[in-house]
């Protein structure tokens, strides 16, 4: 009981975070690999009791979103669903080893961009006197790596969407986060629908469905949270987060 209640509460964090800022896999991955589930059923369950509160937070923010550049929502959102099934059918085709292998160093680099990204696009911005301004080919492109890495791992996988958009076209990070959570929605629900039919996420009911029904509610109050803080406290929380997760992967081997 004490391990349930203590999943939705991780849920209900993970949620939110996904909801303001980005993060909730530093949370929820962790958290079920110590309930018990290996590595890579931990990552896939993640997906899959991630997806309603992203859902949800894409359902508060549906009147706020926003074109990425010239780049149609509509194409965006294919490529990053095209990329998320190829990013979870990789995480199914790949040994499990790797990945187990891989986390500690995709934590590590989603934390780096996390802290540096926007300070590069800054710097980036100043060199040429201009946002860069990239291409709709370029972007679409670029979601579709970012939706592969979304549907391997998703660890920040909205941070770095925020980053690309910011560095790559200058967009702000405030107005691009409905249009974030909206694109991480749909990465989540093909993965996690791969998933349901090809991992051993029915496996383990009780604590995906505790994250679960957590995230729920966390995405819907962190969404509404979200429009209250200001974007330096809400990055600053996310980066905490990932920054001690990191460390705790790496200090365990």
């Amino acid at each position: 009981m004490l391990e349930t209640l203590g999943l939705l509460l991780v849920g209900f964090v993970a949620g939110a975070l996904n909801a303001s800022g980005g993060g909730g896999t530093f949370v929820a991955l962790p958290a079920l690999v110590a309930a018990g589930l290996p590595p890579v059923a931990a990552n896939a369950s993640t997906t899959v009791a991630l997806l309603p509160g992203a859902i949800a937070s894409a359902w508060t923010y549906r009147g706020e979103l926003i074109r990425v550049g010239s780049t149609s929502t509509t194409s965006l959102t294919l490529a990053s669903v095209l990329g998320g099934i190829l990013g979870a059918a990789l995480l199914l085709v790949l040994p499990a080893d790797s990945f187990s292998v891989a986390v500690p160093w995709l934590l590590a680099f989603a934390t780096v961009v996390l802290a540096f990204g926007r300070p590069l696009a800054r710097l980036l911005a100043n060199a040429i006197g201009r946002p860069i301004g990239l291409s709709v080919q370029a972007v679409l492109i670029g979601q579709l790596f970012l939706g592969m890495y979304g549907g391997y791992f998703g660890g920040a996988v909205g941070v770095l969407m925020l980053a690309f958009w910011s560095i790559g076209l200058g967009l702000d990070p405030a107005e691009g986060n409905p249009t974030r959570v909206t694109q991480l929605a749909a990465i989540y629900a093909v993965a996690a629908l791969f998933f349901l039919f090809a991992a051993d996420v029915l496996r383990y009911p009780v604590p995906v469905a505790a994250v679960l029904v957590g995230a729920v509610g966390g995405g819907f109050v962190g969404a509404r949270i979200a429009r209250r803080l200001s974007s330096r406290t809400l990055r600053g929380v996310v980066l905490t987060t990932a920054v001690t997760m990191t460390v705790l992967y790496f200090a365990r081997g």
